[in-house]
């Protein structure tokens, strides 16, 4: 009697500073997008966990907000709360940072992930923008006495370089295990979750210069209807003003945003999208835990 050959599994997090490409290379790394993702710093807030199941193996990854050291709001204080919490719970860490640059917020998240004792793969994306590729041999060799890395390579997440042999690395660090989840699921989290997490996303897109973080969104409705996927959002502003800006000069900017964001929920939740945005002035919301938390903002 033959034995069935042995399974891998285990929880991945992919940390680093803001703005350095985690949430790109997440959804790479699936083959499909979960995870938002903009020019701005500090786009992911909550933890996503992305579900990776391959030949033999099933990686949980856990895309984290990036960590940093402005922690003066509520809202900062929560993101870097979700990141470290992230970091003591899995089984293996990947590194992202960017391209040559090497900065004193990298070396404060290399310290905590080495405080965690897990092993941790490097992962230097971006390198597709290095104006001079020769430089980045060099610069290799030098991340090599940072610290002490299972493996260090260079990616490009945007134009899926060097993906697979990251995900070879990962599932070389996975403990032997049977597989947390359904081998089809591809996240845990909600659909609703994902439909305000959309809307987000546009608003960061569009109005990054003007609003870079001050709108949050809620799913008020979510409901099927046949063939029609109805969803309705509520998104929260700070001040009247803000509010203005979001609906734009007729309502134009708020239906450009709705446009966008439905065409993506259509391919991700293969149905029609009917989808309502409303925009409402909640003062402070991100500096006030309770507004958090009525928000969906929980603590990990």
């Amino acid at each position: 009697m033959t034995a069935e050959p042995s399974r891998r599994c285990g929880y991945v997090a992919i940390v680093g500073r803001p703005n350095v490409g985690k949430s790109t290379l997440l959804n790479h790394l699936l083959g499909q997008k979960i995870s938002i993702t903009s020019r701005k710093p500090q786009t992911t807030r909550h933890q996503i966990t992305g579900i990776k199941t391959g030949a033999g193996h099933q990686i949980v990854f856990v895309d984290t907000p990036g960590l940093h050291r402005d922690a003066g709001r509520a809202i900062n204080r929560y993101m870097n709360r979700a990141a470290s919490s992230a970091i003591r719970d899995v089984d293996a860490v990947v590194l992202v940072v960017d391209r040559t640059s090497w900065t004193e917020e990298d070396s404060a998240v290399l310290q905590q992930v080495e405080r965690a004792g897990r092993p941790v793969i490097l992962a230097v994306n971006k390198v597709d923008l290095l104006a001079d590729k020769e430089v980045l041999l060099p610069h290799l060799g030098e991340l090599e006495h940072r610290g002490r890395f299972a493996a260090i390579l260079p990616v490009s997440a945007l134009r899926n370089h060097n993906v697979a042999a990251l995900e070879d690395e990962i599932v070389r660090l996975l403990p032997e295990s049977e597989y947390f989840f359904p081998e089809d699921q591809l996240t845990d989290r909600s659909q609703r979750f994902l439909a305000a997490e959309i809307v987000r996303e546009k608003i960061m897109r569009q109005l990054g210069e003007e609003l870079p973080y001050a709108a949050a969104v809620e799913i008020e409705e979510f409901s099927q209807e046949e063939d029609i996927l109805n969803i309705s959002a509520l998104i929260y502003v700070e001040r009247s003003g803000q509010k203005k800006i979001l609906i734009g000069d007729k309502g134009a900017r708020l239906r450009s945003i709705g446009a966008e964001a439905r065409r993506d929920m259509e391919l991700l939740f293969q149905s029609r999208v009917m989808l309502r945005l409303w925009v409402k002035v909640k003062s402070g919301w991100s500096d006030d835990a309770r507004a958090l938390r009525s928000l969906g903002y929980e603590d990990p």
